[in-house]
């Protein structure tokens, strides 16, 4: 992946260097595209993974801004990257979710690129609570209200495998607890939750892309938690050829949410990829990408333009960021960073750069919050 990402990089910018050791400033590192206050990261990738000794593993973290491109190393405790005893089951706003055999859920920020090595953070959530007929070991993805479970009205959604739907507030005042949603619609047993920062609400797209299903925790009474269902209207869908049918239809689809913080905008994007086999290992590659634009009304509108920004694909919550934030006004593409591939498709000509690879430790990290606390953690 190192190799692609050194690549693209190269060829949007060339004659510059992409990738360099800890810059000697720290103000090479800071993007005021995607936000002017506070100052905040790039967008980064963790783009390996290794053990270096005394039960910690080197991460190694590639951000995505060509002016100030920086690849660092970072030590976590190697449990985060192997899955024995403590699995990763996903990521929120740069925080790594684990889940341990006791079935309690923990968020950690050992893989946020701005916190301490040396003092990271461990917030443990109530135990599970397994309703009837469903399971609470198999998680499909994690979902956070905010940047950060310590802000007090923060919301922490899990969504498992099967018709649960989980919801907590880690700084909620007295002791937090588990709000257990059932999910009638097996449609949605296998989505991906999100959250909407211009709505305030929860929503998880359906299996083939159908249906959005959304909740508001805030309003509903507490036992009185429902899904609201949204039937889709695909408008504007591209002609394809035979030969093009019939390779999306060999193809695992997956449907993912994301939210522009920039525009407000919110894009279903359905991604199809298709197994392949080396000598050792079945991997999956991408083969293609469809983005909708969504309106209040349930249009899905087929495009290929999204505007001045990229979406990030990851185990993390998808999320946008502006050009300003990647090498050489890089913008319009869909990047995927999964345990086996990292892929950059151009939507305007569909084009697509792959590599396989293997990865533990597959993530997309959104920008974050420097401080100047967090600046010399990073750069001292």
């Amino acid at each position: 992946m190192m190799s692609l990402l050194l690549s693209r990089l190269s060829k949007l910018s060339p004659g510059k260097s992409s990738l360099v050791r800890r810059s000697s400033s720290p103000l090479l590192l800071l993007s005021n595209g995607f936000s002017s206050s506070p100052l905040q990261t790039p967008p980064c990738a963790v783009s390996s993974a290794s053990p270096c000794g005394d039960g910690l593993g080197k991460l190694g973290i590639t951000y995505a801004d060509g002016k100030s491109s920086n690849s660092f190393e970072k030590k976590v405790p190697m449990e985060l990257i192997d899955s024995d005893p403590m699995i990763t089951i996903g990521a929120s706003h740069g925080w790594i979710a684990t889940l341990k055999e006791d079935g309690i859920l923990r968020l950690q920020d050992d893989f946020n690129p701005v916190a301490s090595d040396t003092h990271p953070k461990r917030i443990p959530l109530p135990p599970l609570v397994t309703l009837p007929h469903c399971q609470t070991q198999i998680v499909t993805n994690v979902s956070m209200s905010s940047s950060s479970p310590e802000d007090q009205d923060c919301v922490v959604a899990v969504k498992f495998l099967g018709p649960q739907l989980s919801f907590c507030r880690p700084a909620a005042q007295g002791n937090p607890e588990w709000i257990n949603v059932r999910i009638s619609s097996p449609c949605f047993f296998s989505s991906r939750v999100m959250f909407s920062k211009k709505d305030e609400i929860f929503r998880m797209p359906g299996s083939g892309g159908q249906l959005i299903g959304s909740l508001d925790i805030h309003t509903q009474k507490k036992k009185r938690h429902k899904l609201k269902i949204q039937k889709l209207r695909f408008q504007n869908l591209p002609e394809l050829s035979k030969t093009k049918q019939e390779l999306l239809h060999s193809c695992y689809t997956s449907e993912h949410l994301v939210e522009s913080g920039a525009t407000g905008e919110t894009f279903l994007v359905r991604l199809y990829r298709k197994a392949f086999a080396t000598s050792r290992i079945v991997k999956m590659k991408t083969k293609d990408v469809m983005v909708f634009k969504l309106d209040e009304e349930g249009n899905a509108v087929y495009t290929r333009d999204i505007g001045y920004q990229n979406i990030c694909l990851s185990r993390s919550e998808p999320f946008c960021a502006p050009p300003s934030c990647f090498v050489g006004e890089y913008s319009n593409h869909v990047d995927l960073l999964d345990v086996d591939e990292y892929a950059s498709v151009h939507l305007l000509d569909s084009s697509i750069d792959s590599c396989s690879f293997l990865s533990q430790t597959p993530y997309h990290i959104p920008p974050q919050n420097m401080s100047l606390e967090s600046l010399n953690l990073v750069w001292n």
